[in-house]
């Protein structure tokens, strides 16, 4: 049995990576690629990562082009969605942009230590693609946040 697949639309992208919690980031280090799973806030149309300055994000990624992904699959059903984000990812050090990210929604780690570098991936290329036709992933999510 073959599942169809569609394009999601950017409005659709940017819902589904607002009611989302973690996701997956991609960069290219000097020993090669690099896929780190981290928890994510969303500010307007850029993503927003904490981390330590001596991990591989904070080490290689301070001007790089990144990628950012976040997905749901059910995989009894063969169905699901992904979201792709890919900007050059700044590192958020003006104190102002800061407390005011604190203020709304500042990404939370999961994972123990200090993260207090902000990283910051605009949305210059924005997709998606569902697969499975007939349901709506936003009545299917495991968690809804709302930004």
């Amino acid at each position: 049995m073959t599942t169809t697949t569609h394009d999601l639309s950017r409005e659709d992208c940017a819902r589904l990576l607002t009611a989302g919690v973690a996701g997956r980031v991609a960069m290219v280090t000097p020993t090669g690629p690099h896929i780190v799973p981290v928890n994510y806030a969303v500010d307007g149309e850029s993503i927003l990562l904490r981390t330590s300055a001596y991990s591989l994000l904070g080490t290689y990624g301070r001007d790089a082009l990144l990628c950012f992904e976040v997905d749901q699959f059910d995989y009894e059903l063969k169905r699901g969605w992904s979201v792709v984000v890919r900007g050059r990812a700044s590192f958020v050090d003006d104190q102002d942009e800061l407390a005011e990210i604190a203020r709304t929604w500042q990404p939370r780690p999961w994972a123990s230590g200090q993260r207090h570098l902000v990283v910051r991936i605009p949305w210059t290329e924005i997709t998606g693609r569902q697969l499975g036709g007939g349901w709506d992933p936003w009545e299917h999510l495991p968690v809804r946040r709302f930004a």
